[in-house]
């Protein structure tokens, strides 16, 4: 059995109810907006963040899910599904998991209305049930994650990203939503508990684990969706990267920062930036530090009684950190 049918296995009824209530949360009067988002949910990806909502909810709660729990997963995939659609008209990009992305299909104005209306219908959704705890927990994640693009493009720009800033900015980027979901799962069942905060930690450890596993992609272990060294292109800092600057001469440093800056689109140059890196420990500095957040979040786990959400939690740690894609 595949690793994610593994970690579904506890939440399968749970994930086939969800799928319904989602794709009702989604529903409107308009027949474009129904073409589109019928696109959008056919072409859904593994599903991780719901399945962190409810195996989160489980194992706080000695196997209970409510109606909040429901919601609060669609609130999240909702709000997610909206970044996403955004994010590729900022990057113009066209291509999503594969697929053709919504601003490809219909042009860069209806994806943007479209991001804005999923956008409306998580808060909507969240607002209509009173749930305004759980509105706070994924608006403050909507906030960070912008914050943490804006900081990521300004420090672009300089190429002066401190190894505390790049945390800082993969917190924001990443974790934040991870973190929102575990504490999401947490606050449906049991409001006010400390579990919400438990979570929250979590969910951000493996979010930052789970980000350096991507920057790590980048240098090439197994061919995944984006090509190698398409980071260096685009001029992210990213930790293996700015271990080595950290460590590197002047001569080296000036070459490395003349590399990025001036020569990121010369295919040659940006392979001996990837073989310098990894010749001078980017790599296995970077690894280490994947592990040690890894660590940290089982550690959180630990604390919990044994149950099969529990282990499952523990399977979906490890897979981030040993995915091949």
């Amino acid at each position: 059995m595949k690793i994610v049918e593994q970690i579904k296995q506890p939440i399968a009824y749970e994930m086939d109810l969800f799928e319904q209530k989602f794709q009702l949360s989604m529903s409107s009067k308009v027949a474009l907006l129904n073409r589109i988002t019928h696109y959008i949910v056919n072409r859904k990806g593994k599903q991780m963040r719901p399945m962190f909502v409810f195996l989160v909810s489980k194992m706080v709660s000695n196997g209970e899910v409510s109606e909040r729990t429901y919601r609060g997963a669609s609130v999240i995939e909702l709000i997610h599904t909206a970044t996403l659609v955004h994010d590729d008209v900022v990057d113009d990009s066209n291509r999503r998991r594969g697929f053709f992305s919504i601003n490809a299909l219909w042009k860069n104005k209806i994806a943007v209305l479209i991001g804005d209306y999923l956008l409306s219908k998580g808060l909507l959704l969240s607002i209509d049930n009173n749930d305004f705890d759980l509105l706070k927990i994924i608006s403050i994640a909507v906030r960070e994650m912008s914050e943490g693009e804006l900081l990521q493009i300004e420090k672009a720009r300089k190429l002066d990203i401190t190894e505390t800033v790049y945390y800082e900015i993969i917190r924001q980027k990443t974790a934040t939503l991870i973190a929102a979901c575990c504490s999401l799962g947490a606050a449906s069942v049991k409001p006010d508990s400390q579990d919400v905060e438990t979570m929250r930690k979590f969910g951000e450890l493996i979010g930052m684990a789970f980000q350096i596993k991507d920057d790590l992609f980048d240098y090439g272990a197994t061919q995944i969706g984006k090509p190698t060294g398409i980071d260096i292109k685009e001029q992210k800092m990213t930790l293996p990267l700015i271990y080595v600057l950290n460590q590197a001469d002047k001569k080296d440093k000036r070459w490395l920062i003349n590399s990025i800056k001036n020569h990121n689109k010369d295919t040659k140059r940006v392979k001996e930036v990837i073989a310098f890196v990894k010749n001078n420990g980017g790599l296995d500095y970077a690894v280490g530090k994947m592990k040690t957040f890894q660590n940290e979040a089982l550690q959180l786990l630990d604390t919990y009684p044994d149950s099969e959400y529990k282990n499952a939690l523990k399977l979906m740690v490890n897979y981030v950190i040993e995915r091949k894609k």
